[in-house]
């Protein structure tokens, strides 16, 4: 599949969401303006909005990686990649909160934009079907 055709798969669609959200939440609790180099900066505020949006530019990638791969395996090894993305997206929240962000909603929000878009990568998992691939999880494969 082309990434033209990308745009039309709903999984991605909600990734490109959270992608979104996740810039504007880190340019509202960065020190830092300049997005590009967060992970410069001294506070771990900025080192977390860091961390939350190369976590969700990640999920997207991987699943334009999916879906233009004719192999199972990476399918499967994508899926299970994003399926950690979520849990660390959910845990930047928490850390985002415990280091003060006074504006709770907007964390809320992304908690929603993340259940939301967790109901759509199940649905889009479980249309990777099975495959007689022998899966070899390696990090290595996701760089």
């Amino acid at each position: 599949m082309p990434y033209d055709n990308l745009r039309t798969i709903p999984v991605y669609r909600k990734a490109l969401d959270l992608c979104v959200m996740s810039r504007e939440i880190a340019s509202y609790v960065s020190y830092n303006q300049n997005l590009l180099k967060l992970y410069q900066s001294n506070s771990l505020k900025d080192h977390i909005a860091d961390s939350l949006l190369t976590d969700t530019i990640l999920i997207s990638q991987q699943i334009a990686k999916a879906e233009t791969s004719k192999s199972h395996t990476v399918r499967i090894k994508s899926a299970n990649f994003i399926n950690v993305m979520i849990r660390n997206i959910n845990s930047y929240c928490t850390g985002l909160e415990k280091q003060g962000v006074k504006e709770k909603e907007y964390l809320s929000l992304l908690r929603e934009e993340i259940r939301t878009f967790r109901k759509s990568f199940k649905a889009w998992r479980k249309s990777l079907g099975n495959g007689n691939d022998k899966l070899h999880w390696g990090f290595n494969d996701f760089l």
